[in-house]
């Protein structure tokens, strides 16, 4: 199963299939919890009874689901780690403070094609074998939701709706690796489809 750029950013309702996971989710999410509590009560109420000391199960109950509760919101709610030595920073972002967009999907997909992109930079083996495949199956997908074809399903009518250099491009291994402004054609070509 795959999804498009407009299926990432269209706005409505869940996606069939969407809740019954959500449900199985939370049910796996509700016994995982109350199997640990019992399981942190049981040994409280031993460790208590060792001592000497008698507590109501209940008071023990809602201090354990308190101490889960706070483990949970606090887990949601760290930072992600400070980066690597010598790892760059992304664009933006000032030291010391933490990037609050870190967790943006649109920041994870340019990230997506900005690391490949540099990865490749003045290395055409690398260029044809990491991003030219990826740029193949936007083109695939750009026109399978267009116009309902793609490049393998009918070849000739994909080449006319791509043009000549689009599909000379995808179809034959580059000399060199594309320029940033040769890459910046390719996409206003492939946005055209």
């Amino acid at each position: 199963m795959s999804t498009s750029i407009d299926d990432l950013l269209a706005f409505g309702d869940d996606p069939s299939g969407a809740t019954e996971r959500a449900s199985g989710g939370r049910a796996r999410w509700l016994l995982r919890t109350a199997t640990v509590t019992a399981a942190v009560v049981v040994v409280v109420v031993v460790a208590l009874r060792a001592v000497g000391l008698l507590v109501p199960i209940w008071i023990i109950v809602a201090g354990v689901l308190a101490v889960l509760a706070v483990r949970r919101v606090t887990a949601a709610l760290t930072p992600p780690p400070p980066p690597r030595a010598g790892a760059r920073s992304s664009a933006g972002e000032e030291p010391g403070s933490w990037n609050w967009s870190s967790r943006d999907a649109l920041r994870a997909a340019i990230n997506g094609w900005e690391r490949p992109l540099d990865w490749c930079g003045g290395n055409r083996e690398r260029f044809t074998e990491r991003v030219l495949p990826r740029l193949g199956e936007l083109a695939d997908e750009r026109l399978r939701q267009r116009h309902g074809v793609t490049r393998e399903s009918d070849p000739a009518r994909a080449r006319a709706l791509l043009g000549e250099p689009l599909w000379t491009f995808l179809g034959t291994p580059a000399r060199r690796p594309p320029t940033p402004r040769d890459l910046a054609a390719i996409v206003a070509e492939l946005e055209k489809i």
